[in-house]
């Protein structure tokens, strides 16, 4: 009875029982949308960080792991400062960076004997000022040490070179060992990290040296990543992860870099230096070329340097890209912060677009792009940031196996501190 007065009443409505059907669907649908905004809210709110406590408990952790690495070291001096910088960046975690040649040993030819001096960094004293001279004088190339000046010779190469590979190894252990101790006894006086937030040591912290090599006999630069998951870590510390199982969780990368020159990673370094220019580019642009460092194993790391504007005398600037000429350090700046989503969105395709092309690349190794960008005092952009894809993203893009939309949502996204 009920089911023909239901009938009936479609029927003297227009509506039959499908479309009663699929009313209530959608309206299942919006209700359970509903619900689902409602609780991503709550999430917002309850994962939103106190900035002013970040920034002191990253404080706190720099000066932590600087003092473990130094123990390691036995407050050996080494040839650079070690200057921690740690940054957070929401949905990934914390990142703490060293120096990018901080565990360089680097000897110095000096004089007509050939003799390798090496020289440290002593925090504890005046700092290693070294500062090079050209060969116009016709006495050759030459350094001022710490106001002393000695001749150069080419960098030394053989049995040294074997001995100082050997102390860069042991060096890279020493800061391993110092990042593991730090991530499973201190890391949670980071307290705010959510459970798929993470805590990374790195010695990616400054592009190398180029001088380095140049006059010095040092071995290959090495890439440095110690890091964990803080839903391990609470495991750990609640008891449910015992210290072995623990440390095997953390992920460590110790690699070097590769001298081969490989056509297609060259060619891609030519695309960007050539799609950055103030002419192509619609966003920010590089005034130089892109070079990159081929990491065994591991994958290639581009470097970027953008910018965003050409300076004029009074504080005036020119913005190339948008034909702009003359204008004031206001709508410089306003510019440079509306130019920032594009610039990264189109990145992003780029790297999509072309790093497909690499043929290099194993597929469980990355291809990373990091970017310093422009200044802009008090802008609330990013000073850097580093783009990273597997390169088995990049092949099954090419082959069709993805669409463009679910491949981009596959790179991983770090921000470095804002300006």
């Amino acid at each position: 009875m009920n089911d023909i007065r239901g009938s009936a009443c479609a029927r003297l409505t227009g509506i039959n029982n499908r479309q009663i059907k699929n009313m209530k669907s959608i309206i299942r649908v919006l209700m359970c949308s509903m619900v689902a905004i409602v609780l991503g809210v709550q999430a917002a709110e309850a994962q939103k960080i106190d900035e002013e406590r970040m920034r002191r408990d990253i404080g706190v952790a720099e000066n932590v792991l600087s003092t473990l690495i130094k123990q390691q070291f036995n407050n050996q001096r080494t040839f650079f400062p070690l200057e921690i910088k740690g940054s957070y960046q929401a949905g990934y975690g914390v990142t703490f960076s060293l120096p990018a040649d901080y565990t360089t040993p680097i000897a110095l030819s000096i004089g007509s004997g050939g003799s390798n001096d090496v020289f440290f960094y002593n925090e504890e004293e005046e700092p290693t000022t070294i500062e090079f001279r050209g060969n116009d004088d016709g006495e050759g190339d030459r350094a001022v040490i710490n106001g002393k000046t000695f001749k150069l010779k080419e960098k030394t190469r053989g049995k040294s070179r074997v001995d100082m590979d050997s102390v860069r190894d042991s060096y890279n252990e020493k800061i391993i060992e110092a990042a593991k101790e730090f991530i499973l006894d201190y890391s949670d006086m980071i307290s705010q990290l959510g459970p798929q937030e993470r805590i990374v040591v790195t010695n990616q912290g400054s592009q190398p040296r180029a001088w380095v090599n140049q006059y010095f006999s040092a071995p290959k630069r090495t890439h440095l990543s110690i890091e964990a998951l803080k839903s391990d870590l609470v495991l750990y510390k609640s008891g449910k992860l015992n210290r072995t199982q623990a440390a095997a969780k953390i992920k460590i990368v110790n690699t070097e870099s590769v001298d081969a020159v490989e056509p297609d990673l060259e060619l891609l370094s030519s695309i960007f230096s050539r799609l950055y220019r103030s002419d192509l580019s619609k966003t920010y642009f590089t005034g130089e070329n892109i070079y990159y460092e081929r990491l065994k194993d591991f994958g290639v790391i581009y470097y970027m340097q953008v910018y965003s504007s050409n300076e004029r005398p009074y504080n005036r600037f020119d913005m190339p890209t948008l034909n702009l000429e003359d204008v004031d350090q206001q709508t410089r700046n306003k510019k440079v912060v509306e130019l920032y989503p594009a610039f990264e969105k189109e990145l992003k395709e780029n790297i999509l677009d072309y790093g497909r092309t690499l043929k290099s690349l194993k597929g469980d190794e990355n291809l990373i792009f990091q970017i310093r960008l422009t200044r802009c005092n008090e802008c609330g952009i990013p000073a850097s940031v580093e783009l990273s894809v597997k390169a088995s993203v990049l092949q099954d893009y090419n082959a069709g196996k993805l669409d463009k939309n679910t491949a981009l949502n596959k790179f991983i996204l770090k921000k470095g501190q804002n300006q």
